[in-house]
């Protein structure tokens, strides 16, 4: 079974000891100017601002949300409490992961690793994802002309704190000319929704329910 868990590094207290183009702190807001090259980027307590244009290695913070500009280019997102935010036509190398917070993918986005949380809405806007999208209580709309490879995952809640909001049927809809490939596999109830326009795999676990139109 696939874990959402963020790196234990996200986690812990910020290095000491950073390269000479890392940015760390541990309270308050970080931010890298428009066009500005980077290599880590993180805070404990704080959100995380990537300008327009800028070139960045790992964002993370702990209590924050992290917000990639138009343009920009990282290596990976992650936060635990806390919204990821991805700007029109900004791309991520590698993951995307949060715990407790929305992620949403403007116009032309792409992450090219994997995209999951736990709680909250996974937003794609004309995006792209290739490694595959994963939520456990969170809805997920994967917007007109959107791309996902890798499929979607939504997990069951654990014994756990991932039963918070479990009660709840988290909402699936694939809009207009979409193309998911890959295997969307429900361990949990849901509501799925497709549009009729939207190419889609093969389905494990949820009735697909059809529609025309723009949505739902």
């Amino acid at each position: 079974m696939r874990r959402i868990l963020l790196s234990l590094a996200l986690f812990l207290p910020l290095a000491a000891v950073a390269a000479d183009n890392d940015i760390e702190k541990v309270n308050g807001s970080v931010w890298v100017d428009a066009g500005q090259h980077a290599g880590d980027v993180g805070s404990v307590n704080g959100s995380v601002h990537v300008g327009e244009r800028a070139v960045v290695q790992k964002v993370s913070t702990v209590n924050g949300s992290v917000d990639l500009g138009a343009q920009a280019h990282a290596g990976e997102l992650g936060t635990v409490n806390g919204a990821i935010r991805l700007a029109a036509g900004s791309q991520v190398a590698g993951k995307v992961e949060a715990v407790n917070g929305a992620i949403t993918l403007a116009q032309g986005a792409q992450v090219d690793g994997h995209l999951s949380n736990v709680n909250g809405a996974i937003t794609l806007d004309a995006a792209h994802v290739a490694g595959g999208l994963e939520t456990v209580s969170g809805d997920i709309t994967v917007g007109a002309g959107s791309h996902v490879e890798g499929g979607i995952l939504v997990d069951k809640p654990n014994n756990g704190w991932f039963r918070w909001g479990s009660e709840r049927k988290p909402v699936v809809v694939i809009g207009p000319h979409t193309v998911v490939q890959g295997t969307l596999e429900f361990r949990r109830d849901v509501v799925l929704k497709v549009s009729d326009s939207a190419q889609i795999g093969t389905v494990k676990g949820a009735a697909v329910e059809r529609f025309h139109g723009d949505a739902p």
